[in-house]
């Protein structure tokens, strides 16, 4: 039987594995930490979840639609649309197609100009009738001017899109790929936003059982520093915790920088991170979200709070709600310097509420959250067969930096892998 590696047990692996093991393949999977996930994982403590940062699932991504079971995630959503709040204000943008109630909250918002929402509605409407493919490889400029060239104001673009898609690609400046912005923009107008009820980390619990159920191997807490194809091309050594393994083939589903690192690929290492902290508030203390991520219109710290359980209740304990406050970037105060700005921020936008009993309850700094997508990225990301052999990568570095990419991408592997046998046999 053909024996396989996986080396990486993020979203991109785990799929990579599960697919190759379905095909009857040996794979073995390697995972350096003690648990699966990569950067998609959460921890339980003290009846809170807490995720690794700030994340969400869009529902229409169609590689989640093909590799995950909704129903058992228990997905609970947001309210489209945000809360655009400043000091002393506080407004509401969302669908009205989506979220009739929204509909008078919507047109009076005086953050927005009518022009701007009917442009965003003409947009949506544009970008559901376009196929994804087509999105990915279309024209690619930064959003800033993509926006501009579609009629948006100033305002538009400082108020809403700013925050909103700094939040998405963690770069407030929009000097990111308008690729990006239109298919989440497509992605955001087709589907739900959501979170498992159980965390984020659900997903790559799901994807580990999958795998497993299908037949793959998962080690964990073992490390690969070594990944060398044999001489002749028809097979591949690793170096294990030191010990050396062999394999007919094997994925590279690591980190960008540590995928490079082990086969001599150029990949993407400029990084987009943020910091997020995760706060209680006793749940009579009432935010009026409406299950809507409130967006920092005045500036950046922070640039958003997501009420968690408001969207699902399972977050915290009884009598406790959960909200997480995201940074940009890799700010250097420190963990109370930073809640101090949350708690500030929150009282301006909220004057009527007192947060004497905000309590900061974790800090996460991620600061490789995703790789940076400037105009054109897609054409220097390297190809799933591009390592020497029978190696192959996997990872969101070879689509776009998202959650559809790494599941993608793990596909995409398997696919090349099963390829490549048939056309060997």
């Amino acid at each position: 039987m053909t024996r396989i590696a996986v080396v990486g047990g993020g979203l991109a692996g785990l799929v990579a594995a599960r697919h190759l093991a379905e095909a009857g393949l040996d794979v073995e999977l390697f995972e350096e930490e003690p648990a699966v996930g990569g950067r998609v994982r959460s921890v339980h403590e003290d009846g809170f979840t807490f995720d690794r940062g700030f994340q969400v699932l869009f529902t229409g991504y169609p590689a989640a639609q093909r590799e995950l079971d909704y129903d058992a995630l228990d997905l609970r959503a947001f309210t489209p649309g945000a809360t655009i709040a400043r000091p002393g204000e506080r407004s509401v943008l969302s669908d009205p197609l989506r979220d009739p109630g929204s509909f008078t909250e919507t047109v009076f918002n005086r953050e927005i100009r009518l022009g701007d929402k009917l442009r965003t509605f003409t947009l949506q409407r544009e970008l559901r009738r376009k196929d994804e493919d087509a999105v990915l490889d279309g024209p690619d400029t930064d959003i800033t001017s993509y926006l501009a060239d579609r009629g948006f104001s100033r305002d538009y673009v400082e108020h809403f899109a700013a925050p909103f898609y700094g939040g998405i690609t963690l770069d407030r400046s929009l000097s990111s790929s308008s690729v990006v912005f239109e298919y989440t923009f497509k992605m955001l107008a087709t589907g739900e936003t959501v979170v498992p009820a159980a965390g984020m980390g659900a997903i790559s619990a799901q994807l580990a059982d999958r795998a497993r159920d299908a037949g793959a191997s998962l080690t964990l807490d073992a490390t690969v520093s070594a990944v060398e194809s044999d001489d002749d091309g028809d097979g591949v050594t690793l170096t294990v915790d030191g010990r050396e393994a062999s394999f007919d083939g094997a994925v590279v589903a690591t980190d960008p920088k540590t995928a490079g690192e082990l086969t001599g690929v150029d990949t993407p290492t400029e990084a987009r991170g943020c910091v997020t902290q995760y706060f209680s508030l006793p749940e009579h203390v009432d935010l009026a979200t409406d299950k809507r991520i409130v967006l920092n219109a005045a500036d950046d710290r922070p640039n958003q709070v997501a009420p968690l359980t408001d969207v699902a209740p399972e977050y915290a304990p009884d009598g406790e709600q959960l909200l997480s406050a995201t940074f940009l970037g890799d700010p250097d105060e420190s963990d109370d310097e930073l809640a101090a700005a949350v708690h500030d921020a929150l009282a301006s936008w909220y004057p009527a509420r007192r947060f004497a009993d905000l309590d900061l309850l974790r800090t996460e700094r991620v600061p490789f959250s995703q790789f940076a997508q400037p105009p054109g990225f897609r054409r220097d990301l390297p190809a799933v067969d591009a390592p020497a052999g029978p190696v192959y990568l996997a990872g969101d570095y070879t689509e776009w930096s998202s959650i559809n990419g790494a599941l993608d991408s793990g596909k995409q592997a398997a696919d090349a892998i099963l390829t490549e046998i048939d056309r060997s046999a």
